[in-house]
């Protein structure tokens, strides 16, 4: 709680010229990645949890929350499909999550799970499922279960690829190199 109360009290951090590049990359790449979803409006599947968390561990929570309203407003438009301001909170929720386990941290295997556990479940299984239900007017109970098995299958394969992607050599070089 007291990581919340700091951030809350601490200003939007500056960003210098190779920063915003690189946050306006990473943001870019999460809309293409977006486009090769696997799955339907019930259950999808897609690497872009992978940009959050690295706009998320490299920006910090309020850079990282403004990319994921931003990338997931601009990405319905792109697609044509409806807005639903459930889901951009979900997205915002999930970079905060991250953020709030892996900014100025080490990436670590048991900050990683943690973080993708609370994700997987409160925002993925719950909070997700939640607003298809509002917006299909499908019961609620009736996609839990199948949405939940999702996730016990893919929250592993996440933390595992979340490990790797973080703790790369080039992944660590190049926030080395936005930390100066």
């Amino acid at each position: 709680m007291s990581e919340l109360k700091t951030i809350a009290k601490t200003q939007l951090p500056k960003l210098d010229t190779l920063s915003m590049v690189t946050m306006g990359l990473l943001m870019a790449l999460q809309l293409v990645i977006s486009r090769f979803a696997i799955g339907n409006n019930f259950i999808k599947f897609s690497f872009t949890f992978l940009i959050v968390a690295l706009l998320a561990k490299w920006f910090g929570p309020w850079w990282g929350m403004m990319t994921a309203a931003v990338v997931d407003v601009v990405g319905t438009l792109m697609t044509g499909g409806p807005f639903f301001i459930g889901f951009t909170l979900s997205a915002i929720l999930g970079s905060l999550i991250y953020a709030l386990f892996l900014y100025r941290q080490p990436a670590s295997w048991l900050r990683i799970a943690a973080a993708a556990v609370i994700i997987a479940v409160v925002v993925n299984a719950l909070l997700n499922t939640l607003w298809v239900t509002i917006m299909y007017q499908t019961p609620f109970w009736s996609l839990l279960p199948l949405r939940l098995l999702k996730q016990l299958i893919v929250t592993p394969i996440q933390i595992v690829l979340l490990y790797w992607l973080l703790n790369s050599r080039i992944i660590q070089q190049i926030q080395e190199r936005l930390n100066r």
